[in-house]
Formats: structure tokens, sequence, C-alpha cells
């Protein structure tokens, strides 16, 4: 008897097209009327509309419009895959990291809670998320070199930045968004989200450090082993020398993604008082392209070899580009097929004349459907909390706990759920398959869900 094989998250994916397409045929089509400049959905407003079903034909093309509206992180992943390219021809990474390694002595584990720090800083302030995938190229060679596991490069970066999403507490792009529409100031709940924020985060560096030692000590056990991939541990000898010129290589490398991190955060939005550059993909994939250039030229590889690098390496993560593009297809199936608003109206519908502890304990639930089909976290915002937190009023709960539930449960899921482009691409950049994915991060999953139900309660009843 064969033994079953997970399929890749391409296949995956598409299945999900598939049964999103499926369900415009059996749900009912609904819109609510919109308000305001941002159109959110006014409650109490749904009804019911003509049925748009989705068929074969409409499942092709909505990857195609997927591809569309992800243009600008794709086009991000391929400018920061040429640049890594460029970087690692120059054997920098290499020389630079093994320094590392023998610097720290048999202490590399320490860079587990420091990255994962600045990662989670990262989520919570700004909502440090798609901006993570040029870390995974990075990461996880360094960490394999340190005797891990791939899955220990990506656990860092995902659920570093993802505790701190899950728990945002200035996030502008989910907190603030939300509680726009709630009602409330940005500061409302922030300190229920403080404390979340540093019980999560420590308890996802417990997590990772646990399962990284039991991986360094016995290999046997790590959850890719027997699974391929191009990452290995490179021999002593064959280690580049750190020279002056790489060292060079290595301080603009720094400098493209100190500049990065600087320019996407909103410091105008959280109350910083430095200048705001606002810089998105488009303005990101121009500093990695020039980057690259830079690094080539300075590093002496000529035009020939710099051009051959880049594209070499934006052709390596040609397959991520695919992924996120294919993820983006299940939002536009179901507003295809008008069912979006008609899923948020059963939710509103549930929560009718609930007491207040059950109310925000069903919100919660209710979300965590709402984020597998909408990742977005700032679109889920726009959607759902204008009808929610009225409701909240009735039950006798602050616009600030419905901000909580939603960001709770929209960034529990972002951190598993195949929707999210960030978790398969950062998969397929490890060339980890989602199903060890799964098997690793679920008690992890378990213990956020738990404890954040208990926040909740606590919460709407003080």
């Amino acid at each position: 008897m064969k033994k079953f094989r997970m399929p890749t998250a391409y296949t995956i994916l598409f299945l999900l097209l598939i049964l999103v397409a499926a369900a415009t045929w059996v749900i009912p089509a609904g819109a609510y009327q919109r308000a305001g400049e941002e159109e959110a959905p006014v409650a109490g407003t749904y009804q019911t509309v003509e049925q748009q079903p989705q068929g074969p034909g409409d499942v092709i093309l909505a990857s195609f419009q997927g591809f569309y509206d992800a243009a600008d992180v794709a086009l991000f992943i391929l400018m920061v895959g040429g640049f890594l390219g460029v970087v690692m021809r120059t054997g920098a990474i290499d020389a630079g990291v093994s320094n590392v390694i023998r610097l720290l002595g048999g202490k590399e584990i320490l860079l587990i809670p420091v990255l994962m720090i600045l990662f989670s800083l990262g989520g919570t302030s700004f909502g440090m998320w798609e901006e993570t995938m040029a870390f995974y190229p990075l990461l996880i060679p360094v960490f394999v070199s340190a005797g891990y596991d791939p899955l220990v490069g990506i656990a860092v970066v995902l659920l570093g930045s993802g505790a701190g999403v899950l728990a945002s507490t200035v996030n502008p792009f989910a907190t603030g968004i939300a509680s726009g529409f709630a009602g409330v100031s940005l500061g409302d709940g922030l300190m229920v989200r403080l404390v979340m924020l540093v019980l999560f985060d420590a308890i996802a560096i417990w997590y990772v450090m646990a399962y990284a030692a039991k991986v360094r000590s016995h290999p046997e056990r790590s959850l890719t082993a027997g699974s391929s991939h191009k990452f290995v541990r490179p021999a002593g000898g064959d280690v580049p020398i750190l020279t002056f010129r790489r060292k060079v290589v290595l301080a603009l490398f720094a400098i493209v993604f100190l500049v990065m991190t600087y320019a996407v955060i909103p410091f105008d939005e959280i109350g910083v008082p430095v200048p705001t550059l606002g810089w998105w993909f488009s303005e990101l994939s121009g500093l990695f392209l020039a980057g690259g250039v830079m690094i080539g030229l300075v590093y002496g590889l000529g035009e020939v070899e710099t051009v051959e690098a880049f594209v070499s390496g934006a052709a390596d993560l040609i397959g991520v580009g695919f992924i996120i593009g294919i993820s983006r297809g299940i939002t536009v199936l179901m507003d295809g097929g008008q069912i979006t608003d008609t899923v948020l109206y059963w939710g509103e519908r549930a929560l009718e004349g609930a007491g207040s502890v059950a109310f925000i304990l069903l919100v919660y639930l209710i979300y965590i459907p709402l984020s597998i089909l909408i990742p977005s976290s700032s679109g889920l915002a726009t959607l759902s909390v204008p009808i929610l937190a009225p409701l909240g009023e009735f039950a006798g709960i602050g616009g600030s706990l419905i901000v909580t539930a939603f960001q709770s449960a929209s960034g529990l899921v972002n951190i598993v759920t195949p929707t999210a482009a960030v978790v398969m691409g950062g998969l397929a950049l490890g060339e980890v398959p989602y199903d060890r994915w799964v098997r690793f991060v679920w008690k992890l999953i378990l213990i956020f869900f738990l404890l954040t139900l208990a926040f909740l309660a606590v919460s709407a009843i003080l």
C-alpha cells in the first residue's frame, strides 16, 4: 500500500479554489449597503441578490486575477530573490554566517529569542507580515548551518512576527483600521494587548527553542527528516574567507534591510515624531534592485555576472510568486460569487441576544473561519467591524474588545492557514511541506487559542 503524500502547496490552493467555487452554488448570494469612503457595510441592511455561481472557467480566471491583484507583492519577491542571488554569488553570506557561528561558540540558539523579539516588535507595531518574506531565504540557511533544520528558520520569522500581529498593539493596518470602524481610539484596550504580546511572544520563543534543542541533539527527530531540501550544512573547509570586500557587501546588505524596515513603518500613525516615508512594494522592489546592482558592482562581479546572478536569484523565487497569486484567487471567487456578505450576515444573526461573555467568545469564534476566507486583516476589518461593533453595544461589549477579538483571531489563523500567502510562501522558500508545518505548530495554536478565550472572557467580565 502506497504511503499518503501531502500534496504540494499549489495543489492545496487549487483545491481550495474549487471548494470556494462550489460554495458559491450553495451559499445564497447577498450584499450589505455600503457607506463612507471605505464603503464599509451597514449593519441590518443585508439583502439577498441574484445568485452568481462560479464555474470551472471562473476558477482558472480567479488565479489570473489573483496574480494581477498580487503583482506588487510577487514582483517584490522576485526582486528580493535577485538581490539575494547577487549577495550569495559574492560568498559574503556564507562567510558572515560561519563567522557568527564561530563567535557564538555553540550558543547559536540565542539567535532565536533575539530575532523573534525583533520580528514580534515589527508585527505588533506596524503589522510586519508580507515584508518578512525577504528574511526567509536569509535566515533559513543560517539556522541549517548552525545545526538545526529549515523549520526552525521558518518558525523564527513566522511565529515571531505572527505573535506580534496576533497581539497587535498599535498596528495601523489591523488595530488602527478596526478601531476606526469601532469608534474607539487606538489606545483603548492597549493594556490587554500588551500583556498578550509579552505572554504569547514568550511562549512562542520557548516553543521554538525547545524544538530547536531537540533537533540539534537528535537530528532524526526533526519533522523534516527524510525530506530533501537545498539547504545543507557546509563543510568547514568550503567556507569562504570573510575578506574586507565581503565585509563591505554585508554592510550594504544590512543597510538595505534597515532602510526597508524604516521605510514601511507608519511613524505618523503610531505617534513617533520622525519622518514617515510610506514606502510599499513598488518602492521596496526598487530598493532591492538598486541594492543588488550596487553590491555586484562594489564586489567587482561586473555587469554580465551581476545580471546573471540577479536573474538566477529571481528565478529561484518564481514558485513563491505563483503561490501568492493563487492564494489571492480565493477572495476573487468569493467576491465574484457574492457570498462574502452572506457569511458575514450569518455571523450577525448568530450573535443576536447573546450575553456579554458569550457574545465576545462567539465573535472570536466567528472571526476564525472569516479569517481563513479573508486573510487580509485590513480587508476583514473593513468588512466586519462596522457590523459587529454596533451589535456589541447591545451585549454590553465595548468596541475595543471587538477589535481585540478580531485581531487575535486573524493573527492566529494567519499563522497556519493555507490561504495566507506568507505561510505558503515561507514554507515554499524553506522547501517544507505544509503538513510538516501543521504538525509542528498545532500545539502552539491550541495554546494561543485557549489563552485568547481566557483573555476575552475575563475582559468581558471586568
